[in-house]
């Protein structure tokens, strides 16, 4: 889409009061705009594009604000206005916002006993993931989970998820079961058959360190799945 398509808007041209960072001192983050809070992140603009029109296009791009952290450096560039610099720090940003839902999706005492229940749990963290993680999740006795722990970042094989790796921090934790997970990127979430072995690899470590692998949950999208579903459960399949 052409610049021309967005009707410039410059900072000067705003009464001080209506500039977001008075407004920011004066009302607080609340009363800004998705613009406004892009702009005060991006904080100036370049030559011939100032940071009001730049935030403009780039939720116009996204189609929204939250759209955004599904962005790469790549798609940040791809606007005139935005160089690596800024373009890095607009995706630190996104990973921030990621990691922190990925918090905020982990309270304490949650049951996680059913595949569909560890798609929901992980179905923010996996928004906008290029790449392939495998995590534990470590849980007591009724299945509640105690903590997570990523394991690996990168491709999840046999040689990645190791299950010294795995089972290491469910021991000391004190964890009576675990439930293994990685992401899709593609969002098809159809086994490989590394992650055939890698399962069954982990399943036969599990009877050895007596802590029951209670599923290993393959997370994607539902709308990249044949099935619908958004996920393939090891335990479903039978293989665990």
């Amino acid at each position: 889409m052409s610049d021309e398509s967005y009707p410039p808007l410059r900072v000067r041209d705003l009464a001080v009061t209506d500039r977001p960072q008075e407004r920011l001192e004066r009302l607080g983050p609340a009363a800004l705009s998705d613009t406004e809070l892009l702009a005060m992140l991006l904080r100036s603009g370049s030559r011939g594009h100032n940071v009001i029109s730049i935030a403009q296009r780039l939720i116009a791009e996204a189609g929204s604000l939250a759209a955004l952290i599904k962005w790469n450096e790549a798609d940040f560039r791809r606007l005139t206005g935005i160089g690596r610099v800024k373009a890095l720090q607009l995706v630190t940003v996104m990973e921030i916002v990621r990691r922190g839902l990925a918090k905020g999706a982990e309270p304490e005492d949650e049951v996680l006993n059913r595949p569909e229940l560890i798609h929901a749990h992980f179905k923010a963290q996996i928004a906008g993931l290029a790449v392939e993680k495998f995590w534990v999740l470590c849980l007591n006795r009724k299945n509640r989970l105690l903590k997570q722990v990523e394991v690996t970042s990168g491709t999840a094989t046999s040689s990645l998820a190791h299950p010294r790796e795995v089972f290491r921090e469910a021991i000391r934790q004190g964890a009576t079961a675990v439930v293994c997970v990685h992401n899709h990127p593609s969002g098809d979430p159809a086994p490989s058959a590394a992650d055939v072995q890698v399962t069954r690899q982990l399943r036969d470590a599990a009877k050895a360190v007596d802590i029951e692998l209670l599923d290993h949950v393959i997370v994607g999208r539902s709308g990249a799945d044949p099935q619908g579903r958004g996920y393939y459960s090891f335990r479903e399949a039978g293989v665990i």
